[in-house]
């Protein structure tokens, strides 16, 4: 039997990237899944026609988490279209990378709006609908153990998803829901490559620096995920796994 099998999942911002990878990998698992997007709807339906060719069920619906409405409502299609929800994923997220002397409110805004307040509202509106023994996973990054320079932002974001993963872990674990992040390094991505970052020096010497030898792909984070929302990783809470091929 699928390890998901009569799960429900909720991914947010699935619809092309790592999102999309974990969003087939647990519908490949046997959860229904809700792909979720904030822009592009095209993307998000042809992760659904994926999944559905391969014989999985799932449903794309449009919503901006940093908007407590929306968020609300992305738990509410989980309910409507299959009766229950039992997995998140916090993976919505936006990085852009600025000098101290450069960072604006608005730089600041975008990302702690997404990043942050966005996984709140969600998982705020989820865990409401959440049965116990379920499992919540958020995507935090490699960012705030390598601290890159001009990314103050960025990984200040990512440092308050990790605490605050420990902190929903405590209030969420007597109703049996864990709530456990993973922490990927560089992956190569529409995002990463629209960047100009694959093929550049920075990825030359993330190369270097990783102990496995390559840049992670979207199928890496995915398995990880997967084993995050499963049953296999049931005495696991509050927990950051680094997916980044042993760099540091």
């Amino acid at each position: 039997m699928s390890k998901l099998a009569d799960k429900v999942a909720l991914v947010t911002g699935a619809s092309k990237g790592i999102g999309a990878a974990i969003a087939r990998q647990l519908a490949a698992d046997g959860a229904s899944v809700v792909v979720n997007y904030a822009s592009s709807q095209a993307g998000a339906e042809a992760v659904v026609a994926e999944i559905s060719q391969a014989g999985g069920q799932a449903v794309a619906v449009g919503g901006d988490v940093s908007r407590a409405d929306d968020a609300r409502r992305l738990t509410e299609a989980a309910i409507e279209h299959f009766g229950r929800l039992d997995i998140l994923v916090n993976n919505s997220g936006v990085y852009e990378f600025s000098a101290l002397d450069d960072i604006s409110e608005a730089h600041y805004r975008r990302q702690f709006d997404i990043n942050v307040l966005g996984l709140l509202w969600v998982t705020q509106a989820a865990a409401k609908h959440m049965s116990d023994g379920g499992s919540i996973v958020n995507v935090s990054s490699l960012a705030t153990r390598i601290v890159p320079p001009n990314s103050a932002v960025y990984s200040g974001t990512k440092g308050a998803v990790e605490a605050i993963t420990g902190v929903l872990a405590q209030e969420l674990g007597p109703r049996r829901i864990r709530v456990n992040a993973v922490s990927p390094g560089m992956v190569e991505t529409e995002g990463t490559q629209t960047a100009g970052i694959i093929g550049s020096d920075m990825a030359a010497d993330t190369v270097k620096r990783t102990p496995l030898g390559r840049i992670g792909e979207p199928q890496d984070i995915a398995s990880i995920v997967a084993f995050l929302a499963s049953d296999d990783s049931y005495w696991l809470t509050g927990e950051n796994l680094y997916a980044a091929g042993g760099m540091r």
